[in-house]
């Protein structure tokens, strides 16, 4: 169980680190900061800046935590809240398959970031190592992280947003 378990978190933490890594540095034919901060903004993202450093956070950080295996719950908690935003936004209405834009990998994402919660880092995770593995793991551990993953996801995708009206319909309106 201890290598599978060190499997799924190393490839899901790199994959995570990697994504949010073409957000923050551009590597990979990566947008960077600044198209990340357009696309965002295009999404009608509330706080400048903020949400850029949150989402490069939970991916490349989270993404880093969870393939060391440190604080998993935490990094699989922010990795939930992001894929939550990002099924919410832009996955939800092209269905559930990849193959047409859909949430099918995104989902998968999220459920093995609760699963890894739940199971903790590991033997071969650093929270093993430092003795925190037995605090930071068990079946609360990823019904909190689901349960709060998805409540700061929605929270993101509608708080976190502002709330006028597409640019036709305002045009519209001035004119009548």
């Amino acid at each position: 169980m201890a290598f599978g378990i060190l499997v799924l978190r190393v490839v899901l933490g790199l994959t995570m680190a990697a994504h949010g890594a073409q957000k923050a540095f551009g590597w990979w034919n990566g947008p960077g900061p600044s198209g990340i901060h357009g696309w965002l903004a295009s999404m009608r993202f509330r706080g400048g800046w903020l949400p850029v450093i949150l989402l490069v956070a939970a991916e490349l950080g989270g993404g880093v935590l969870l393939a060391l295996g440190l604080f998993v719950p935490f990094a699989a908690l922010a990795i939930v809240a992001a894929m939550t935003v990002a099924i919410a936004l832009v996955h939800w209405p092209k269905g559930f398959f990849n193959g047409s834009g859909g949430y099918e990998f995104n989902l998968l994402i999220a459920a093995s970031s609760v699963a890894l919660a739940a199971l903790g880092g590991g033997r071969f995770s650093l929270d093993r190592a430092l003795g925190w593995a037995d605090n930071l793991s068990g079946t609360w551990w990823g019904v909190g992280v689901l349960a709060a993953g998805v409540l700061a996801g929605i929270l993101m995708a509608t708080v976190g947003r502002r709330h006028e009206a597409p640019v036709r319909e305002r045009d519209s309106l001035r004119t009548a």
